[in-house]
């Protein structure tokens, strides 16, 4: 059974607890903190990342980031276990899944998102995992690549993911030549003791977070109905891998009739979240069109101002731009700070001739909204596009501080840079660039290129060689262990 990959890791349950007894957890010994001390985890989380993005299509739409994001932290915010920094991160993918990573990485497939039914749905599967990480669980199994260096061990457990996700381990060990990922997969399995206790905790979080309890049962309740859909042969992955069991949905209902019921109205940015997904997922606008606007005529929707946006979107993608304006002014006019509607106008205006204007309203809605990441990424890029990448520097500098490991941020930093005249800091900035996406080699190169500037202080050298020997030593380690 895959580790590391555990929406609904089902194991047999006990059964169902009475609503109002006490939650009894089961003893699964110590977590193991002088195996792996905070600051290693969090070296190992962001080089499991840097191999994460190298190998699986992550998802650098900031407005979409910025929703997971958001709610990843208000539920990791109401874990009384969950300390330090989490990231949550979208994968590109139709799978139904998550994944816990070291560091408080945490993954989600964007196919999670869109077969969700509500958003406490959504809550359920991702406070389960938050409390994997909680809990330490993936700290104890560390002692099976705690012989590695950490960039070594961090590809390593990245394969396992990248097998589990596929359900071919043979494709994690392949990803990590070299490495017995596939003796590593047997030694950090999630034991049954681990999902009881990620799915307890994680209802507790749902509903100290706000949301409904009773999602999870509910979550793991359709699941088990659509497996009784197939045969044996013909099961979707998700299900062949993750079987629900009737003793583990009783058991997740019994949890949640210990808490108070919670009857939680979705947001408006989670529904705006599933159709910018749905939209991305059509190979052809026309095949857009053709559905918002059959679905329109039908009254199928399950929230019509998400639905108009999603169809503003494949209008202005099939560049209907006439059609997309009347239905994105109309949004706009109901809810004006709306940061999906200042973007999409912003990018219409831009598509149909008019950037100075998409740039104005860019502009202003970062004043309503100081500081705000998608839109300081998109006000950037609309910067860049009429040619004024000075101004753009200061405003991803200062996203940059809250996230130094953001490569999106070096990558637009790399084109200002490059388009504002100082190509060593764009060569710079490009390396980084190389490095967070696990592409090392690359990274190598542009801080080799920008050290043969001759008009380089001593100071600026000295720092820029330092962090070349940092990149090629990670880079002999990891081609070492490949040998």
């Amino acid at each position: 059974m895959s580790s590391w990959l555990c929406v609904l890791l089902i194991a047999s349950a006990p059964p169902a607890v009475q609503a109002g007894e006490q939650l009894a957890l089961p003893d699964i010994g110590n977590p193991s903190g002088n195996v792996l001390t905070p600051a290693d985890e969090q070296r190992l989380g962001r080089a499991f990342m840097r191999s994460i993005r190298n190998t699986m299509p992550v998802i650098q739409d900031p407005l979409l980031s910025a929703y997971i994001q958001s709610l990843g932290e208000q539920l990791a915010s109401a874990n009384e276990d969950a300390i330090g920094r989490f990231e949550f991160f979208l994968i590109n993918s139709a799978q139904v899944n998550a994944f816990a990573g070291p560091g408080g990485h945490i993954g989600v497939y964007s196919g999670l998102i869109t077969t969700t039914e509500s958003e406490s749905e959504l809550a359920s599967v991702i406070a389960h995992e938050i409390a994997h990480v909680s809990q330490k669980h993936l700290v104890r199994t560390y002692d099976a690549v705690s012989s590695m260096s950490l960039p070594a061990a961090a590809v390593a457990i990245a394969a396992v993911v990248i097998g589990a996700a596929t359900n071919n381990p043979d494709i994690g060990v392949a990803a990590a030549t070299g490495v017995q990922a596939g003796m590593m997969q047997r030694e950090i399995n999630f034991t049954r003791s681990h999902e009881e206790e990620a799915d307890s905790i994680g209802i507790r979080t749902l509903a100290a977070a706000g949301f409904d309890p009773t999602a999870m049962p509910v979550f793991f309740s359709r699941m088990g109905k659509a497996s009784r859909l197939y045969d044996n042969g013909t099961l979707p992955e998700f299900l062949r891998t993750h079987p629900v069991t009737s003793n583990r949905i009783a058991d997740a209902y019994g949890r949640a009739d210990a808490f108070p019921y919670k009857q939680r109205r979705d947001s408006l940015v989670y529904h705006l979240a599933r159709e910018r997904l749905r939209v991305m997922a059509f190979n052809e606008p026309s095949e857009g069109i053709e559905f918002y606007s059959k679905a329109l005529d039908d009254g199928r929707y399950r929230n019509e101002e998400a639905h108009n946006y999603g169809y503003t979107l494949v209008l202005i993608a099939a560049r209907k731009y006439t059609q997309a304006r009347k239905i994105i002014d109309s949004l706009l006019s109901n809810r004006p700070d709306q940061i999906e509607y200042i973007v999409a106008k912003a990018e219409l205006e831009k598509l149909s001739g008019q950037p100075t204007l998409g740039v104005g309203l860019l502009k202003q809605g970062l004043g309503e909204h100081p500081g705000n990441y998608p839109l300081s990424i998109y006000y950037a890029q609309a910067l860049l596009d009429i040619g004024r990448p000075k101004e753009v520097k200061q405003i991803l500098e200062q996203q940059l501080t809250g996230r130094p490991d953001d490569a999106l941020l070096y990558k637009l930093l790399a084109q200002a840079s490059g388009d504002a005249g100082d190509k060593t800091q764009g060569h710079q900035y490009l390396a980084e660039y190389y490095y967070h996406t696990g592409a090392l080699n690359s990274a190598v190169i542009q801080l080799e290129i920008a050290l043969k500037d001759r008009d380089l202080g001593y100071y600026e050298s000295a720092r820029m060689a330092a962090r070349l020997k940092e990149i090629r030593a990670e880079k002999s380690d990891l081609e070492a262990r490949n040998r």
